[in-house]
């Protein structure tokens, strides 16, 4: 009696899950850009903090970065 493994082809290859975890990772760096600096004191508002260059444009940038990334490595057809 002849034992066949009926495997099913996989959708994803090694190199889509390098891609994957290199977006992610992407993500994350534009994530942690995002997230502020904590103030000493919580009743004062520091402008320079809140809407700086890296957290209004810089940040966004690396995350829509990473999800296109995440796109390409759904996407990405094995040779």
């Amino acid at each position: 009696m002849s034992q066949e493994k009926n495997t099913l082809p996989t959708l994803f290859t090694k190199s889509n899950y390098t891609w994957m975890l290199i977006g992610g990772l992407v993500i994350a760096v534009g994530f942690y850009l995002l997230s502020g600096g904590k103030s000493t004191d919580p009743a004062v508002f520091d402008t320079k903090e809140v809407y700086s260059t890296t957290r209004i444009t810089i940040a966004p940038i690396v995350i829509i970065l990473g999800f296109v990334i995440e796109i390409y490595a759904i996407f990405k057809k094995a040779k």
